[in-house]
């Protein structure tokens, strides 16, 4: 048989996701959307920035992302930065909901991207940095990206 070619199409990224949290674990889920809003992010009219994830009733929510209005929409259009539901297993929900308890740790949609014609979002594990945390991080990057000159001339 032969193995199908994903086609990933990165629509969204959530880069101060990586700037303010330590991610520790990441879990690919759905989303439920209507029909407008597929086309609003096939037209990569996306904004996850201050989004997150909360767990309730046994579901899995994704809140305060902003999906632009379709234009040619209409009366079809829905409101942009409504709550949208993921597409979980149980166990999948049951573990974030004990993440969600815990102290300390939040669950941040990092992607949002189209795997064979369907829309996904990459959600992850995260705990919160403290500044020296972030400055350690900058500073690391930087004598990375130094050593790579240095490499590069030679």
């Amino acid at each position: 048989m032969k193995k199908q070619k994903s086609t990933d199409n990165l629509i969204a990224q959530n880069r101060k996701a990586n700037h303010n949290y330590f991610i520790d674990e990441t879990v690919e889920a759905g989303l439920v959307l209507t029909g407008t809003e597929i086309k609003s992010i096939r037209n990569r009219r996306v904004n996850i920035k201050d989004g997150y994830v909360r767990v309730r009733r046994g579901e899995a929510w994704l809140e305060n992302v902003h999906i632009s209005e379709y234009k040619e929409g209409n009366q079809f259009n829905q409101e942009p930065t409504r709550n949208r539901k993921l597409l979980l297993h149980k166990k999948q929900i049951a573990h974030l909901l004990g993440i969600q308890q815990e102290k300390g740790l939040t669950i941040v949609p990092l992607k949002i991207y189209l795997k064979r014609g369907f829309a996904k979002v990459l959600i992850g594990v995260g705990r919160g940095k403290k500044n020296y945390d972030k400055r350690e991080t900058i500073r690391r990057r930087d004598q990375e990206r130094d050593m790579q000159r240095l490499l590069k001339i030679r």
